[in-house]
């Protein structure tokens, strides 16, 4: 099941997600009614409503099997995703967290993962709320910094139950769905250029550049976890203008999915809506300095949840 999030006619509205078409929750509840004989009721404005963990969530999923095996009905039904606004389909999370260095590039054996898991841990940082963005929508290149500016495609994992001290073994059962971050940085950003060096400063840099406005968007879909029993299997690519520049498998991560829950919550309640965005993999603009421009488009896809595609614009002189 693969939830999405639109706008029409000034309000929210939340549809499932069928890649090219979409069909209104709305709409599939009358049908549901009309066809089956049994009345269901679902919140239109609240994804997490209908994901895991939510007192909603099996009729959510009910309607969801219905519709796919329902094919006349879902053609019937379906609205063309490309004359949709799809939008952010979580509009306010409770924390926006982003692992940096979560991919093991040309890593061959497991065991190897498995030592470099021992004598590290994740690092973690924030993006935010500013930084939010939508699907389709575009992405401001700052004027203050804009030759440095680079994509991450990344599995993003939103929770949707409280988790605190939760053991990697348990980790999954706290988790909603899945969906897709492309965590835009400014490379070489620096707020204050000409002053004076400090010893921190190379650590803090990097994160300024991820701060921009705009430079977090989400989508376009959410996808059940109970659709992705497995994380780490899934298939990660990105492309700019057509052209591959990512590709991986989530099988390569350092730390996977549980490991990453378990580590957060040792310190962090993470609580439903969180979103944990979880690295990207080698492939970035800056290591061939194929870095984005204005009217770059870029596509990062996962298997099982969709392609986020976004188009980069230079800043106007008077934002």
């Amino acid at each position: 099941m693969r939830i999405c999030r639109f706008q029409r006619e000034q309000e929210s509205k939340l549809g499932f997600y069928f890649g090219d078409t979409v069909v209104p929750v709305r709409d599939a509840l009358e049908a549901y009614g009309r066809e089956v004989g049994l009345n269901l009721t679902l919140p239109e404005d609240d994804i997490l409503a209908l994901l895991p963990h939510s007192a909603h969530a099996e009729d959510a999923q009910t309607l969801a099997t219905w519709l796919a095996a329902s094919d006349g009905i879902k053609k019937d039904l379906a609205v063309e995703t490309a004359t949709l606004d799809l939008r952010n389909p979580l509009p306010d999370p409770g924390k926006i967290l982003l692992l940096a260095g979560n991919y093991a590039k040309h890593i061959q054996e497991g065991g190897e993962i498995a030592e470099e898991r021992q004598d590290t841990f994740p690092y973690i940082f924030t993006k935010p709320r500013t930084a939010l963005n939508d699907p389709n929508a575009e992405i401001v290149i700052p004027g203050i910094n804009p030759d440095f500016i680079d994509y991450e495609c990344e599995l993003t994992i939103v929770m949707g139950k409280k988790a605190k001290g939760v053991s990697e073994a348990e980790a999954l059962d706290y988790v909603a769905g899945y969906t897709i971050v492309n965590d835009i940085s400014d490379r070489k950003y620096k707020p204050n250029p000409g002053r004076k060096e400090r010893p921190r400063d190379a650590f803090f840099d990097w994160m300024h550049g991820k701060w921009h406005d705009g430079f977090c968007p989400v989508g376009p879909a959410i996808t059940s976890a109970a659709a992705i029993p497995d994380p780490q299997c899934l298939d990660l690519r990105l492309t700019v203008n057509g052209e591959q520049r990512q590709h991986t498998n989530t099988e390569r991560m350092i730390f996977p999915v549980a490991a990453v829950v378990e580590f957060i919550s040792r310190w962090i309640t993470l609580e439903p809506g969180d979103i944990i965005a979880t690295g990207t993999c080698e492939g970035i603009g800056l290591s061939d300095g194929r870095l984005l421009r204005a009217g770059d488009v870029v596509e990062a896809t996962i298997e099982g949840i969709g392609t986020l595609k976004n188009t980069m614009v230079a800043e106007s002189v008077d934002s």
